[in-house]
């Protein structure tokens, strides 16, 4: 049987939109299902670099106010958490779950020698290097390696996407990333590529991309069907947002309930980069992102998930403080994050909100490295071995 070429990118992108499936696959697919109980991480991206002090907003604070004379929100149009702190006004749903005792409010995270640039900031975070560093991992993707190393039941981690992000990339094992279970499924049993797969080791024995792509599929196969089926076990009868965002919760919350044996979902959200006319984006991707948040964690409330889920949200970086003469504003540093989960031992707004009299050449200051974040996560969620993931010893923080 010969292939041509468009056939061929056919499968190539396929693969690609699979990503290449871990060798533990087929071990995985026979795993007992882990019963609730089981702890769950969700990682939601906000790419581009969202601007932490019109999220997180000291309302009181005059020197913000001076600083962005037409971006800074006002104490009556946003949510107020406490007299000196408020959330954006699209942010309802996590006032909410401020309200409820479900979120966590952590300022200021960051790193040493902060990079402005969005892919070498993104990388950091991505593979929780130091700045002067180029690691080729991620830290879920270690995570991976270090509990799947010679186990019997390998832990597995999923992005809603088509590409793979280096955060989910190991030295051995590798994330699957998919964003749509049944489209995979779907594309994956067509009756082309069905027949790719009947009438392979015919020919092309000698041809190495081909043969190289034929065993990528034979796991993309795999690996659809598995995905699939899971997520209908127990399929959500929520009500999500018709939004990519909201789909991808869908499809978390529905493998979540199949209890199939995935420790990390990652999904993304963007872009954040608002240099100019910043305040109809920003409230355009939160109010997709409140709304988001709110089914799901609806969803996971009525179904007695709640505390076996944390959801945090990172950004890359925040902005400068002082808006730029577009209505938006410039690549800054140091940010927030929230963490939601029915299981968090501290609440609240954990730590002291921004000094805004002490900046670095207009920059926010960071008082918390984010790889302290990923370390409490690691020991005290995943119950993994945080130093040897991260490459040396980190602070873990009190939130979980």
């Amino acid at each position: 049987m010969l292939i041509r070429r468009k056939e061929f990118l056919q499968i190539g992108s396929l693969a690609t939109a699979s990503m290449m499936m871990p060798k533990f696959l087929k071990a995985f697919e026979s795993a007992a299902l882990v019963p609730p109980g089981n702890k769950v991480v969700v990682v939601l991206q906000l790419s581009g670099g969202n601007d932490g002090l019109n999220t997180v907003i000291p309302v009181r604070n005059d020197i913000y106010y001076k600083l962005r004379p037409v971006l800074g929100i006002k104490m009556d149009k946003a949510a107020a958490l406490t007299d000196e702190v408020s959330l954006h006004p699209a942010l309802t749903a996590f006032k909410n779950l401020y309200d409820e005792g479900n979120l966590a409010i952590l300022n200021n995270v960051g790193y040493p020698n902060p990079d402005r640039s969005h892919f070498r900031s993104m990388d950091i975070w991505h593979s929780a290097s130091k700045s002067n560093e180029y690691w080729n991992t991620g830290w879920i993707g270690r995570y991976l390696d270090a509990q799947c190393s010679g186990c019997d039941k390998p832990t597995q981690a999923l992005e809603v996407d088509d590409v793979l992000s280096l955060a989910l990339k190991g030295e051995t094992a590798n994330a699957i990333a998919v964003k749509d279970p049944r489209r995979l499924y779907g594309t994956s049993n067509e009756k082309f590529f069905k027949e790719v797969m009947k009438n392979h080791g015919h020919d092309h024995h000698d041809e190495e991309p081909v043969e190289y792509l034929y065993k990528t599929m034979a796991q993309t196969l795999s690996s659809a069907d598995y995905i699939f089926k899971q997520s209908r076990l127990h399929p959500t009868g929520a009500t999500y947002p018709n939004t990519e965002l909201g789909n991808g919760f869908k499809t978390i919350a529905s493998l979540i309930y199949s209890d199939i044996n995935t420790k990390v979902y990652y999904i993304s959200l963007g872009s954040f980069d608002t240099h100019v006319g910043q305040e109809a984006q920003q409230e355009r991707l939160f109010t997709q992102m409140n709304d988001a948040v709110k089914a799901f964690t609806d969803d996971l409330k009525k179904s007695s998930r709640m505390n076996d889920v944390l959801l945090f949200t990172f950004s890359e970086f925040g902005r400068r403080v002082a808006q730029n003469a577009s209505n938006g504003t410039d690549h800054g540093t140091a940010n927030n994050m929230f963490l939601i989960s029915g299981g968090l031992k501290q609440k609240g707004i954990l730590n002291a909100m921004p000094d805004l009299t002490d900046l670095s050449d207009g920059d926010l200051k960071y008082n918390v490295d984010f790889k302290d974040v990923y370390a409490t996560i690691l020991k005290n969620w995943l119950n993994a071995d945080a130093g040897k993931i991260l490459g040396e010893h980190y602070n873990t923080l009190g939130f979980v």
